[in-house]
């Protein structure tokens, strides 16, 4: 028994010197790219001693499967290296389509082919690899493949199974007539911005050919919600309309006049158009439905509003001369207003299309929806209105009062210190008009106080509000307790109800976050669709990002989330322009890079003191710097825009530098902190031309274009500029396209759209919004409707936006000065609105937790909500991998999503990404295929785990980042000694074995050769 197991231990022995010596081997010499049927593969081996090639297919599947599939084995003598030529016989459901004989497959994820050499283990064991070789075969789509050619005929009771799957296979889905083309609420500004639906054909041949017949003789209806808060200030204003290829109003228009009628207008043979108005008037902050209905040459218009519990119907049928002509896949359809005509001021609600078809019950049926119904737009506008009267009330008590001469010595209860401060007047009694309740408490005395301090004048709803507001600002950066939420959550509202938007946008993140409050998403979108709604800038990107992503259990919508987008985009161009003390530059300022933070600065700061000391030197760099600072508020410095146009100035005159002559010929020409002076402004810019500078030369480009009505020379110059990739040179090309501007040449939309093109891919926020408008209808036959790729264009110009700028700065000013709970909260305003640096602060700040003014729970569950919501923006910090990652592996266990997050971290070149892989294979977790195929590293699938982990740090201590050389240098090396102690620990403890076991006998033969060697020496002697 002892010499059998001392055998044992000596061929292990044997195979472990084997394994490490590497005297076996094998190579997939020609592997091929895609998994392929009938490939003649070759495969190079050797081996040392006697052996076993298997070659394996090793499957993987979406729904995380990996089955090994053996494809051929053969013995393997010891020689010199052979080359085998075989057939790879892969698994037909792998290389074909599925036909009856050929089973249907599980969609196959990835597919690897393993060749190794193996030996049998004494005593029957698992045979041993001893060298492999792998390659990885792309899986072809189930449709590329090819269709197998059967040697036998099918049999008949197969054929017919299998023609009645690709029946039940072939069988179209169910198409819906009724098309949500608006499943939301839509705040509507009265501007030209609304909602852009397209429909296309029917897939079902039945319902096209229809529609098709319907096309000449419509049968359909149009239904609609909408709450008009004011008439229109223009003579026609959009509700919802049809326009066709030719930019023209087709069939349906509808429209609300100043008047508060319905214009309703048909399109029918060679465009002639027939319009009516709707003999009731549109009531004013109602829900109301809308239903247009076509049969043919009658069209019937109702109306359903609803007040409280009453509900007022009513109902008009037209007939027209000739039928109306219906082709909705033809043109788009517009909700609210456009590029032609503006919007109602108000709300629209849902917008159902009923194709084909009519709905057969009547609008005293109609059932409000529920999205209107939660949303309670009426009850809020009544509460407030409510409490607008009672503080008008109050307005007015306090005046007169203020006027009367008689003194008191009687205390306004809580105002007494404020009267004796400020030598108010006091009275003998408090009227019935001066009780408030508590949570109005601090408006009454607001307004008690405005009255006062001006002299008894009455004072705006507005102010108040601005009052009401800008104390809630007050009690949070004197906080230290996310307490303080909860009471100035009222005044904000308050403040809302009288006209401030900003208060509303807060309002709603506080309602959005949960923030010291209970999170209401609701009643949040219902602030944000009312600041919306007054055209607040920062509520409209809210919006947008809330659509953009799907908001509260809704599908996302794309060409909502653009209405909001494009609204604030515009406005945007628009601010640039006109730069204003509110605004300030938006700055991409991430909480955990030091060298951002540290490079800010103000204007009392040595770093902004030292660049004003080198442009005073002559330094041309310093001066554009103080004055780019300056004009736009970056860094920390506070805008001033005088100041920047006397730093241009001394750029341009004395220091003669070409890009400050530019910037001081910009700002004479527009007269911005300087008196305009066009003479003067164009001699700078042709000096800066001359030295040069390329924006110079669009900017002469715009003085004879605007000033001189020279377009030939604009054009030459501006192509001249545009050659040199200038952004504002390719826009105004565009422009001149696009308004038939350019000489000798008739307006071309085409030409126009290839130039904004070019100007949004140079940085262009004009450019970017131009290109979307046009991706957003389309031009027919030229240019498709890409309405996805729209909205990230405006959303991207959005984000430049001053007053976005200017949160970003109080957020990072108050972190700069440790108030962390005021950073926390502007920050959340801006994440609110969809920025990602701001997103990703705001899970930093909840990560630091600095003083542990947050609640541990809510501090992990805004980590969780913000650094998820950064992975998803396009060009996402790495760092929100990493902790992810770490959320996923410490808080849910979830080690595959927790691998997902470190590979994005290690793709986009952050070594931790690698790292953090490392240590999840070095705790036991093996890497899926898909992850290993994502990294490029798959032929490390069926590796042990030192070579995988060599791979991984290996890739860590080889990033650009240096930090990261050490520790991954100090893991790396942690690899190579464990596989050195595991790879001999082997042989050291085989080597051992043989030598206890043999010991006794080799020293027995020792000893009878040293007794034989005696015996020789003795026996002659003893002769």
């Amino acid at each position: 028994m002892a010499c059998h197991v001392a055998y044992k231990y000596l061929l292990q022995f044997c195979l472990c010197i084997q394994i490490v010596w590497g005297l076996d081997k094998v190579t997939l010499l020609n592997p091929p790219e895609e998994a392929v049927p009938d490939y003649f593969l070759k495969i190079l081996y050797s081996c040392d001693e006697a052996a076993t090639v298997h070659l394996d297919c090793v499957v993987s599947f979406e729904t995380g499967a990996v089955s090994t599939f053996p494809l051929r084995q053969w013995t393997c003598a010891p020689g010199d290296p052979k080359i085998r030529t075989l057939k790879l016989n892969l698994p037909d459901w792998l290389v074909y389509q599925a036909d009856g004989i050929v089973p249907d497959s599980q969609w196959v994820l990835s597919c690897i082919l393993q060749a190794s050499v193996r030996h049998r283990v004494f005593g029957g064991g698992e045979r041993t690899v001893t060298a492999q070789d792998v390659a990885h075969l792309k899986p072809k789509s189930y449709l590329s493949r090819r269709v197998k050619q059967h040697q036998l005929c099918i049999a008949w009771s197969a054929q017919m199974l299998h023609l009645t799957k690709e029946a039940q296979k072939k069988q179209c889905p169910a198409e819906q007539e009724t098309v949500h083309l608006l499943s939301s609420v839509y705040a509507s500004t009265g501007e030209g911005f609304g909602i852009t639906k397209s429909l296309e054909p029917f897939k079902s041949d039945t319902l096209e050919y229809l529609r098709i017949r319907a096309i000449t003789f419509p049968w359909c209806t149009f239904s609609m919600w909408i709450f008009v808060t004011r008439h229109c200030q223009e003579s026609l204003c959009g509700i919802f309309y049809h326009v066709d290829s030719n930019n023209n109003y087709a069939t349906p228009a509808v429209f609300l006049t100043n008047s508060g009628q319905l214009h309703i207008q048909m399109s029918g043979e060679s465009q002639e158009s027939s319009a009516f108005l709707f003999s009731s008037l549109v009531p004013l902050n109602e829900w109301c439905q809308l239903s247009v209905t076509l049969t043919g040459r009658t069209v019937t218009v109702s109306m359903m509003c609803v007040a409280g519990e009453q509900r007022t119907v009513k109902s008009v049928e037209y007939v027209l001369k000739r039928a109306a002509m219906l082709d909705d896949t033809e043109g788009y359809f517009v909700i609210g207003g456009g590029k032609y005509i503006k919007g109602v001021e108000g709300y629209l609600g849902q917008v159902n299309y009923y194709r084909n078809r009519i709905p057969p019950h009547s609008l005293s049926e109609v059932v409000i929806p529920d999205v209107i119904k939660n949303l309670n737009l009426t009850g809020w506008l009544q509460t407030c209105q409510e409490f607008r009267l009672e503080m008008l009330m109050k307005i007015r008590g306090f005046s007169l009062q203020a006027r009367q001469a008689a003194q008191s010595e009687t205390c306004f209860g809580a105002l007494c210190k404020w009267t004796a401060k400020d030598g108010l007047p006091s009275f003998p009694q408090c009227h019935l008009w001066e009780a408030a309740a508590p949570h109005r408490r601090y408006a009454a005395e607001l307004a008690k106080l405005l009255v006062f301090k001006h002299g008894g004048r009455s004072v705006s709803l507005h102010s108040l509000g601005r009052a009401l507001f800008s104390l809630s600002l007050h009690k949070v950066g004197r906080a230290s307790s996310i307490r303080v939420f909860s009471r100035i959550l009222p005044l904000l509202l308050q403040a809302g109800c009288l006209s401030d938007n900003q208060a509303l946008h807060m309002s709603s993140v506080l309602y959005s976050t949960g923030l010291g409050v209970q999170e209401q998403p609701v009643k949040a979108w219902l602030l944000a669709l009312l600041a919306s709604q007054k055209d607040d800038r920062l509520a409209l990107l809210h919006l947008g990002h809330l659509h953009h992503q799907g908001p509260h259990g809704y599908p996302a919508d794309t060409d909502l989330a653009y209405a909001y987008y494009s609204n604030i985009a515009s406005q945007t161009t628009l601010d640039r322009l006109n730069p204003t003390p509110e605004q300030t530059f938006v700055e991409a300022i991430f909480l955990n890079n030091d060298e951002e933070l540290n490079l800010q600065t103000n204007a009392n700061h040595h770093i902004f003191q030292w660049l004003k000391h080198q442009a005073r030197r002559g330094v041309a760099e310093a001066e554009q710097a103080v004055a780019r600072m300056l004009f736009w508020g970056q860094q920390g410095v506070a805008p001033n825009i005088q100041e920047a146009a006397r730093h241009y100035k001394r750029g341009a005159v004395q220091w003669e530098d070409p890009v400050s002559m530019y910037d001081y010929g910009i700002v004479l020409l527009q007269g911005q902190g300087v008196e305009q002076d066009i003479p003067k402004a164009v001699t700078f810019l042709k000096k800066a031309m001359d030295k040069g500078h390329i924006p110079a030369i669009s900017a002469l480009a715009w003085y004879y274009e605007q000033h001189e009505r020279d377009y030939k020379q604009a054009v030459q110059l501006w192509e001249q500029a545009d050659i040199l990739n200038c952004p504002d040179a390719a826009l105004n090309l565009g422009v001149v396209h696009s308004q038939g501007l350019y000489p000798g040449k008739a307006a071309n939309q085409y030409m126009a759209y290839l130039y904004y093109m070019k100007s949004a891919q140079r940085g262009h926020i004009r450019g970017a919004v131009l290109l979307a408008e046009i991706w957003t209808t389309g031009i027919p036959g030229l240019v498709a409707r890409h309405p996805s790729d729209a909205v990230l264009w405006v959303k991207w110009a959005a984000e430049h936006n001053g007053y976005l700028g200017s949160i970003l700065r109080k957020a990072l000013d108050s972190y700069l000065k440790n108030d962390m709970l005021s950073s926390l909260f502007y920050y959340m305003v801006a994440a609110e609105s969809g920025y990602p640096p701001a997103q990703f602060n705001v899970a930093y700040l909840c990560e630091q937790n600095r003083g542990s003014f947050l609640d541990p729970s809510y501090a992990t569950l805004c980590m969780w909500r913000y650094y998820n919501l950064t992975i998803q923006s396009q060009n996402p910090d790495t760092y929100a991998f990493i902790r992810m990652g770490d959320l996923l592996n410490d808080r849910q266990k979830n080690l595959f999503a927790a691998a997902h997050m470190y590979t994005q971290a290690a793709l986009k070149s952050n070594p931790q990404g690698w790292y953090s892989l490392g240590l999840l294979v070095e705790e036991g977790y093996k890497l899926p295929l898909s992850i290993l195929i994502e990294l490029g590293i798959s032929e490390l699938y069926l590796a042990d785990k030192h070579s995988l982990l060599s791979v991984l740090y290996k890739r860590c201590r080889d990033s650009e980042v240096a930090d990261s050389y050490l520790p991954c240098s100090l893991a790396l090396f942690n690899v190579y000694i464990q596989s050195f102690q595991e790879d001999y620990s082997a042989a050291i403890e085989f080597s051992t074995a043989v030598t206890v076991v043999a010991a006794p006998t080799m020293l027995l033969i020792i000893l009878s050769v040293l007794r034989r060697h005696i015996l020789s020496q003795i026996e002659p002697r003893l002769l």
